[in-house]
């Protein structure tokens, strides 16, 4: 860049470089996303051409950023942890924050066709990003524990209000009172009883949000007889791989796996021990 006498203003630029050697986790959440879901007539509780859209926008992120190592999604948010050691744009905090929720925006429109088809966007959407710093492996398991604590009550609320709305007539509001300070044993009463559903039985990728890891590129090479031993382990998180990452599985692309599983427990953190060691 040429010298000028203009640029001493380079000097009111502030310091926000981000501490080493600490997790770094950028969180990026829909602006007004339930108007923008009304707008554009999104299927309740969920809508998994959103969430799909969501999550694809996000492997779009991982594609860019090889220094994310896990990244964890539900409803009109994701966040995306960058390795402890990772050196991005020197650890600036507005350049991370920026530059993830930029990508994640843009790629959320242009691939809004493939899952909506015909049906326009009515209005650009927006979202927000924050940089969050966590020192210990303990902290971000947490943090990653809280963020799929917070899908579990939501999703079970949402379930509740939808079917009352849906198949009992009531309205927002009186759907609304009816749960008022119910707990959540209280819902999953009302499920069983009044709309005979179980709700350990629905759909994981509701109840427990989306995961997206990284597994290395031989395990996509090695053929279908390689991915079926794996899919024999139904206990563990690698046995419950999304379909959309077996499909791709000889993709050339960076391999990003979906997982619906539970990352509270241990058994998550067992089966992927690189995540917090990475070698």
């Amino acid at each position: 860049m040429a010298k000028s006498k203009f640029e001493y203003v380079k000097q009111f630029e502030t310091e926000d470089k981000l501490l080493p050697n600490c997790w770094i986790v950028v969180r990026i959440d829909g602006k007004g996303f339930h108007r923008f879901a009304e707008t554009h007539n999104y299927i309740k509780p969920n809508d998994e051409r959103a969430l799909d859209l969501m999550s694809k926008s996000a492997e779009t992120v991982m594609e860019e950023f090889k220094d994310i190592v896990i990244s964890y999604g539900q409803s009109d948010e994701y966040s995306f942890v960058f390795r402890k050691a990772t050196n991005a744009y020197n650890r600036r905090a507005s350049k991370l924050a920026t530059n993830v929720v930029s990508l994640f925006a843009s790629s959320f429109v242009f691939n809004w066709p493939r899952y909506f088809g015909t049906t326009m966007m009515q209005y650009p959407p927006a979202f927000d990003s924050r940089t969050v710093l966590y020192p210990s492996d303990k902290n971000l398991r947490d943090y990653l524990s809280w963020r799929q604590a917070d899908c579990h009550i939501n999703n079970l609320y949402n379930t509740c209000f939808w079917k009352l709305i849906q198949e009992k007539n009531l309205t927002p509001a009186q759907s609304q009172e009816r749960l008022k300070g119910t707990m959540s044993s209280d819902k999953n009463e009302l499920l069983f009883k009044e709309f005979e559903i179980n709700y350990n039985n629905l759909p994981a990728l509701h109840r427990k949000g989306t995961i997206l890891v990284r597994t290395p590129k031989t395990s996509m090479e090695n053929g279908d007889l390689d991915l079926s031993l794996q899919l024999q382990h139904t206990g563990s998180a690698r046995g419950q791989r999304s379909r959309s990452t077996l499909s791709n599985k000889r993709s050339s692309r960076p391999n990003i796996e979906r997982l619906h599983v539970d990352i509270i427990g241990e058994q998550f953190w067992s089966d992927y021990p690189d995540i917090l060691n990475p070698k």
